[in-house]
């Protein structure tokens, strides 16, 4: 018997995915057949994606809310969408655009006007992905000539931290066990120690 699965993805783990959670199960999706991703969608390599395709049967319908939830890469998204409806014989309905519902319309027109539909919308989703980069490349560029720096302000180094370092050279100590002393991590202490 063919189910009924949805796919859900936010940017960023601070993102919420509760709009398109509610929207999910108003369609009628079952709460254990939502499968969400708290990342970019720069590329298909989501753990909670993967899990849904394994999942997928011929004659399952994925619903999703809308196309660039499933990804933002132009050529990734219509090589997903192939093997979603031919490899794995499943149904795509995108809620935020009816045309997109592989469901209806099988004939011929109706086959040639998703498939516009969806490399346009695939189209826009990466172009959209493209401008967020360089508006953010733009905004590093403009702060960093106002003179602002970006990223975290750089750790103060302990009092203790010569001393520990000294005994680090003599080969007293071990570098795990001086990052451990001055409470930073192996690494921070390596790169204080070893400037350059």
């Amino acid at each position: 018997m063919s189910k009924q699965y949805a796919y859900i993805r936010v940017s960023s783990r601070d993102q919420n995915e509760e709009r398109q959670r509610a929207a999910m199960l108003e369609y009628g999706i079952p709460a254990r057949n939502i499968f969400l991703d708290k990342q970019s969608g720069k590329d298909f390599e989501r753990s909670g994606y993967k899990r849904l395709l394994k999942k997928l049967k011929a004659g399952d319908l994925l619903v999703i809310k809308s196309i660039d939830r499933l990804g933002r890469n132009y050529r990734e998204i219509l090589e997903q969408w192939r093997i979603l409806t031919k490899e794995k014989q499943s149904a795509i309905v995108v809620l935020d655009m009816p045309l997109l519902d592989t469901r209806q319309n099988r004939d011929l027109t109706g086959i040639l006007i998703a498939d516009i539909v969806l490399q346009l919308l695939s189209y826009v989703a990466e172009t959209e992905r493209e401008f967020i980069r360089q508006r953010q490349a733009e905004g590093i560029a403009a702060a960093k000539e106002n003179g602002r720096t970006l990223g975290r302000p750089p750790k103060e180094r302990p009092e203790e931290f010569e001393t520990i370092k000294s005994a680090w050279e003599k080969g007293d100590i071990s570098a795990r066990k001086a990052a451990l002393k001055l409470q930073i991590t192996h690494t921070t202490f390596k790169r204080w120690a070893m400037p350059g």
